[in-house]
Order: C-alpha cells, then structure tokens, then sequence
C-alpha cells in the first residue's frame, strides 16, 4: 500500500501542486529582493518601496501556500520541508540586507535568527516524541516581524521611524520569548510523550 500523501478524493497527491508552487516562488523572491534593496546602498527610494512590495508579496505566499494545502489537502513531504525553509531564508535575508545596510544591529539579525533556526532544529529532535504545532505567540511573532521588516524597508524618517524601531523591538522580544516557551514545550513532550513512557517502562522490566 502506497504511503504517499492523498486527498480528500483519495487520489495521490503530487508535490507538483499549487500549494508547493507558491513555496517555490517564495524562495525565488528572496535573491529579488535582496538585490532591490541592497542595490544602491540601500538610498534608492524607488528601490526600497519596490523591495518592501517583493517582501510583502513572498509574505503573502507563505500565509496562502499553508492554507491552500490544508483546505485542499495538498500537504505533501516536501511542502513541509521547503515551507520553513522559504520562511527563514526570507525573514533571514531581510535581517542580514538591513545589517549590512547598517539599518538594523547585527546582535539583532543574530539573535532572531539563532531563534528560528534553534527552534527549527528543536522541533526536528522531539520529532519522535510528538509535533509541536505553532501557537497563537509564534503567529503574533511572525505577524511582528514581518511588520517590523517592513517598515524598516520602507523610506521613513522622523516618528514613523520611531515607530518602526518600537515594533521592531516588540518583535523581538516576543520573539525571546516564544522561544523560551518552545524550548519549556519541547522538555515537557520529551518527558511525557508515549515515546517517553515506553522508554520507563522498560527500564523497569
């Protein structure tokens, strides 16, 4: 019997779907973007709002690449595979461009992205023990960010970049946060998961 993926008909599904198409087109949007804005040393105003429309249309695809699969039951390996991937390396490239930019601290850059690929990797070892879903705190986080991202990319000066630079740091520290959290989670999954259970009653037999 077959352990590919099916829909809801029953019919296999291919990783050549829609779903994984936007995927697709999301992790070619990162070299775009990139050059947009990096180009010129980041002074282009044109430039900058024309990097802010690429970053928030990839954005877009990734809220409705996840969507489609679920509804449509086009979830498949490598959408999972290549999902948070494309996630990370958008929000990554965003993050390093505006520090090599000098927009934004590197401890910044450092620390969100030591988070994602943590949390990341995290997930991957307590894989056997059970999944850990993304809570209401890891959403709000990317909303956050993408927020944050944005409005540094876009020409502001004066309040408005006063108000970028607030998001931004509430971004981050919801951040921290949520990835403290993931980390409290994953101990607990570890130590109370069937898996987990099984290992104890071993040991005792």
């Amino acid at each position: 019997m077959s352990s590919r993926p099916r829909d809801g008909s029953g019919a296999v599904v291919s990783s050549w779907n829609l779903a994984n198409y936007l995927t697709v087109l999301r992790l070619l949007l990162v070299p775009v973007f990139l050059v947009l804005l990096l180009a010129r040393d980041g002074e282009d105003s044109g430039l900058r709002l024309a990097a802010a429309g690429v970053f928030l249309l990839a954005a877009f695809t990734d809220r409705v690449d996840g969507q489609i699969a679920r509804s449509r039951g086009l979830v498949t390996a490598f959408g999972e595979l290549a999902d948070p991937i494309a996630d990370k390396a958008l929000i990554g490239a965003a993050l390093v461009g505006l520090s090599l930019l000098g927009e934004l601290p590197w401890w910044v850059t450092v620390l969100v992205l030591v988070r994602e690929v943590g949390v990341t990797v995290l997930r991957l070892v307590v894989i056997r023990h059970g999944v850990m879903p993304a809570g209401r705190g890891g959403k709000l986080k990317t909303v956050l960010q993408t927020l944050a991202i944005t409005l540094y990319l876009l020409p502001l000066t004066g309040g408005l970049r006063t108000v970028a630079v607030g998001v931004m740091v509430a971004a981050v520290v919801l951040t921290v946060v949520t990835g403290v959290e993931i980390v409290a989670k994953a101990l607990v999954l570890r130590t109370t998961s069937a898996r987990a259970d099984m290992k104890r009653q071993r040991a005792r037999s």
